[in-house]
C-alpha cells in the first residue's frame, strides 16, 4: 500500500524563489543514482502518458549504465530520486495570496520543471528499450550457437553409434566362427576316438606284444601331446574370453559414463529426451549381448570341464589296455590280415588331423586381426570421447553467457518498470495539478449473443512504445478514428487488474480527499460489471466492493498509528429525474399504496459537500454490512429488459461513503467522500425497442446524459455558465465536475461490430472528458476541537 505522501500536496521547499528552486532542483539532478546514471532518449510531441499511482517508498535499482543522453531533450540534466522527490514535496511561497501573476507563474515554472523530469525519464525509458533489444538480440544468437552445438553432438553420436554396431557385428561374426570351430573340434575328436579303435584294432594284428604295448604307448603319448594342445587351447580360449569380458566391462562403464553425461544434458535440454531414449535402448541391448557371452563362456567352461573328464577316461582307457595286452595275444594272429587296411585309415586321419590344425591356426589369425580391429575402434572411441568433452565444455560456456544475458536483461527490465513507476507517478503529479478528469477505457469481450459480423474488427490497439495501454483505434466506414485515454484495458483485463489502477484514488479518500468515479457508456457495455461485478462470484468482484474492502483494511492497519475512523453510506439511484433512497425501510409500502414517496432536494455548501435532504445515511463498522447494504439496494434497484441487454440499468446508481477520521496523537482530522456512481447506458431507440415504461425510461436516460455531454461541453470552452441544474445527475455532479475533487470517469465499450456508432460516441465523449480542468484537489484536514463531529444534511 502507498504512503501518504501520495495523498498530500506538495510541500514548500526551504527556498523562497520558484526560479532559484529550479536552478537547484537541475543542478543536484546531475547526481547518480546507486553510483550509475539513467538517460535515455527524447520523445517528441505533446500527448498524455497513462501511469498509475506508485509506491512513493520504492528506490530504483542501481545496476544499470545505459547510453549517454547527450543531444537529448533535457540538455544532459539528470534527475536523482532525492530530486524527483524534492521536486514533487515542492510548494513555492507567496508573499501576496492574492497575486495571481504571481501564482500562475509559479505553477507555469514548476510544471515545466515537471515536464522537463517526465522528458527526461521519456528518454531513459527509450535507452532501456534499446538496451533490452540489444541483450534479446545477443540471446538469440546465443541460443542458435547452442543449437548448432546441440547438433554437432547428435551427429557425433550417430557417428558412436554406427562404431558400435560395427563392433557387434563383429563379435556376432567371431562367435559364429568360434561355434563352427567348437563343432570342428567335436568332430575331430569323434575322429580321434575312431582312430584309438582302429590302433587298438591293429596292435591286436600285430605278431608280437612288444610291439604292440610300443605301439599303444606311442598312442597314449599322442594322446597326451593332443590333450596337452587341447589345454592350451582351452586356456587361449579363457584368455580370449577374459579379454572380451574386460572390453565388454570397459564398454559398459563407458556407457554408463555417456548414460549419466546424457541425463545432465538433458536436464539443461528438454530437445535430447529422444537421443537418450535411443541410447538407453541401446545400452539394454549390448546388456543383452553381454549376458550372451557370459552364457556363452559357461559353456566354454562345462566342454572344459568335460574335456577334463575324457582325459581322465582316457587314462583310464591305458590303464585297462595295460591290463589287456596280455589278452590281446591271442587275437594277434586274427586280426594281422586286418592291419593293413587299419594302416591305410590311420594315415587318412593323420591327413585329417594336420588340415585341423590348419584351420585352427588360420581361426587364430583371423582373432588376431579381430583384436587389432577392436583396439583401432577403442581408439576411435576415446577420441570421440575427447571431442565430445570438448563440445560439453563449449556448451556450458555457452550455457553460462545465456545466463549471464538473461540476468542482464531482467535487470533491464526490473529497472524500466522502476522508471515506468515513477514516470506514472510524476504524469498523476500533474494531471492533479491540471485539475484534468482521468479517464480510463475498458472493453469488454464479445459475448456469444453478439453474433457474427462480416465488417471483421473494428476496434485494435496500437503497440508503439507511446500508446501501448493507453491507445484505442476504432474503425467505422472504412475510416480510422484514434483515441489516447490514460488507460486502456484489453478485454482480457480482469476485475482485480482494473481495481490495481484505482487503488490508490480510492486510498485518497481516506486520506482526506472527496474521491469520484463514475461509469459511462451505452447499454450491454459492462459498466455494472465493472463496477459490482457478478453476484456469487468472489473472483469477479467490482470496484465497489474491492474499494470498501480495501479502506476497511487500511482502517485497520492505520489503527496502531493512532487513527480512528467513522463511516457513513448512502445509496440512491436517479429514475427519470426522480431521486429514490434505496435503503429507505418504508419505500416498497409507499409505492404499493400509490401515495408519492419522499421529495429528495440536493443541496450543496460552501464546503463543496453534496447533501440530499431526508436520506437514509447510515453507520457501518465493516466490509460484510456494506456488503449486505449493497445487496439490499440491488434489489431495490429499477432495472429492465430490452433487445439490447436481458438486464438493463434504467436509473442512475450513486453509492456514497462518507470518512471521518481522527489522530488521537496528533488531533489532526480528516474528511474524506467516496464517490462510486454506476450510470445508466446510453441507447437508441431504434436498437433497444423500448416502449411504454420503457420508452419514457429512455428518454429520460438520454436527457440526463445529453446534460452531463452540454456540462462537459462547458467545461471544455471554460464558459462562465456551467449548466449543472439542467439535469439532477449533473447537480449531483457538481462537486466532482467542477469542484476540487479527484474525479476518474470509465467509458466502457462494447466491441460488437452493430455497435460501432454508439462506441465511437462514448469514445468522443471520453476524449471532451479528459480534456477538461476542473480544478486542484484540496484535501480536506483541519485540528479537532473540543467536542467535534462531521454531521450530515
Amino acid at each position: 500500500m502507498a504512503s501518504e505522501n501520495q495523498n498530500k500536496r506538495p510541500f514548500p521547499n526551504n527556498n523562497n524563489n520558484p526560479t532559484t528552486g529550479a536552478t537547484t532542483t537541475c543542478s543536484s539532478a546531475k547526481k547518480c543514482i546507486g553510483d550509475e546514471k539513467m538517460v535515455g532518449t527524447a520523445n517528441n510531441g505533446r500527448f498524455r502518458q497513462a501511469f498509475s499511482v506508485v509506491n512513493g517508498g520504492q528506490d530504483l535499482c542501481p545496476n544499470s549504465a545505459p547510453a549517454s543522453n547527450a543531444g537529448s531533450e533535457c540538455g544532459g540534466i539528470e534527475f536523482t530520486r532525492e530530486d524527483v522527490e524534492a521536486l514533487l514535496n515542492e510548494k513555492p511561497k507567496r508573499k501576496d495570496r492574492f497575486n495571481l501573476k504571481e501564482r500562475c507563474d509559479n505553477m507555469v515554472e514548476y510544471i515545466k520543471r515537471l515536464k522537463l523530469c517526465v522528458k527526461w525519464f521519456q528518454e531513459l525509458e527509450g535507452s532501456y528499450l534499446f538496451e533490452q533489444e540489444k541483450l534479446r538480440n545477443t540471446l538469440d544468437s546465443a541460443e542458435q550457437k547452442c543449437n548448432e552445438i546441440e547438433v554437432l553432438m547428435k551427429n557425433k553420436e550417430e557417428e558412436l553409434n554406427s562404431i558400435i554396431m560395427e563392433l557387434r557385428k563383429n563379435y556376432a561374426s567371431s562367435q559364429e566362427k568360434f561355434t563352427k570351430e567348437e563343432s570342428d573340434k567335436l568332430a575331430a575328436m569323434d575322429s580321434l576316438a575312431r582312430e584309438k579303435e582302429a590302433r587298438l584294432n591293429m596292435e591286436r594284428s600285430q605278431t608280437s606284444l612288444s610291439e604292440e604295448l610300443a605301439r599303444a604307448q606311442r598312442d597314449l603319448l599322442s594322446a597326451n601331446q593332443k590333450i596337452a594342445s587341447l589345454n592350451d587351447m582351452y586356456k587361449r580360449l579363457q584368455e580370449y574370453n577374459t579379454s572380451l569380458q574386460q572390453y565388454n566391462g570397459k564398454l559398459h562403464t563407458d556407457l554408463s559414463t555417456v548414460e549419466d553425461e546424457l541425463k545432465r544434458v538433458e536436464k539443461d535440454k528438454s530437445t535430447m529426451v529422444e537421443s537418450l531414449s535411443m541410447l538407453r535402448g541401446q545400452l539394454t541391448m549390448s546388456r543383452a549381448s553381454q549376458d550372451e557371452a557370459i552364457k556363452q563362456k559357461d559353456a566354454l567352461v562345462n566342454e572344459a570341464a568335460f574335456l577334463r573328464a575324457e582325459v581322465h577316461q582316457v587314462r583310464d582307457d591305458r590303464d585297462r589296455l595295460q591290463s589287456q595286452a596280455q589278452a590281446l595275444t591271442t587275437d594277434l594272429v586274427k586280426y594281422k590280415e586286418s592291419a593293413e587296411k587299419y594302416g591305410a585309415e590311420l594315415d587318412i586321419l593323420t591327413i585329417r588331423s594336420s588340415e585341423l590344425e590348419a584351420t585352427c591356426s588360420s581361426q587364430n589369425n583371423q582373432l588376431k586381426i579381430l583384436q587389432n580391429r577392436l583396439a583401432i575402434a577403442e581408439e576411435k572411441l576415446q577420441l570421440s570421447d575427447s571431442s565430445a568433452m570438448e563440445t560439453r565444455t563449449e556448451y556450458e560456456g555457452q550455457k553460462k553467457l545465456i545466463n549471464e544475458l538473461q540476468s542482464r536483461l531482467a535487470d533491464a527490465e526490473f529497472k524500466l518498470v522502476e522508471g515506468e513507476m515513477l514516470r506514472k507517478k510524476l504524469h498523476n503529479t500533474i494531471l492533479e495539478l491540471k485539475g484534468n478528469i482521468r479517464v480510463f477505457c475498458r472493453v469488454r469481450p464479445l459475448l456469444p449473443e453478439d453474433g457474427i459480423s462480416t465488417e471483421g474488427k473494428v476496434i485494435s490497439y496500437p503497440t508503439s512504445t507511446e500508446a501501448l495501454g493507453r491507445g484505442i483505434d476504432m474503425v467505422q466506414n472504412g475510416q480510422k478514428h484514434a483515441f489516447t485515454f490514460d488507460q486502456v484495458f484489453l478485454p482480457d483485463a480482469t476485475q482485480d487488474d482494473v481495481f490495481v489502477e484505482i487503488s490508490q484514488l480510492v486510498q485518497s479518500a481516506l486520506d482526506g480527499y472527496k474521491v469520484c468515479i463514475f461509469a459511462y457508456g451505452q447499454t450491454g457495455s459492462g459498466k455494472t460489471y465493472t463496477m459490482m461485478g457478478r453476484p456469487g462470484h468472489p473472483e469477479q468482484k467490482g470496484l465497489i466492493p474491492r474499494s470498501l474492502e480495501q479502506i476497511f483494511q487500511t482502517r485497520q492497519a492505520l489503527q496502531p498509528q493512532g487513527w480512528r475512523y467513522e463511516m457513513q453510506v448512502s445509496m440512491l439511484e436517479i429514475y427519470n429525474e426522480t431521486i429514490r433512497d434505496l435503503l429507505s425501510t418504508n419505500r416498497s409500502s409507499s409505492t404499493e399504496n400509490g401515495v408519492a414517496g419522499k421529495q429528495y432536494t440536493i443541496k450543496h455548501d460552501g464546503n463543496g459537500n453534496t447533501h440530499v435532504s431526508d436520506l437514509t445515511i447510515l453507520d457501518v463498522r465493516s466490509a460484510k454490512e456494506v456488503s449486505f447494504l449493497l445487496d439490499q439496494a440491488a434489489q431495490s434497484r429499477s432495472v429492465g429488459k430490452t433487445q439490447m441487454n436481458e438486464q438493463s440499468s434504467r436509473s442512475h446508481f450513486v453509492f456514497t461513503l462518507r470518512i471521518f477520521g481522527v489522530n488521537e496523537s496528533t488531533e489532526q482530522q480528516v474528511q474524506g467522500v467516496l464517490n462510486l456512481i454506476d450510470l445508466a447506458g446510453s441507447e437508441r431507440l431504434s436498437k433497444s425497442g423500448s416502449t411504454g415504461d420503457r420508452l419514457k425510461e429512455t428518454q429520460a436516460i438520454n436527457k440526463s446524459l445529453s446534460s452531463l455531454s452540454d456540462v462537459i461541453f462547458s467545461l471544455a470552452k471554460k464558459e462562465d455558465h456551467i449548466p449543472f441544474r439542467n439535469s439532477k445527475l449533473t447537480y449531483l455532479l457538481q462537486p466532482c465536475l467542477g469542484g476540487d475533487s479527484k474525479t476518474l470517469m470509465f467509458v466502457n465499450i462494447s466491441p460488437d461490430p452493430s455497435s460501432v456508432g454508439e462506441s465511437l460516441c462514448s469514445l468522443r465523449f471520453a476524449a471532451r472528458v479528459n480534456a477538461c480542468e476542473i480544478g486542484i484537489p484540496r484535501r480536506q484536514t483541519s485540528m479537532r476541537p473540543s467536542d467535534s463531529r462531521l454531521s450530515y444534511g
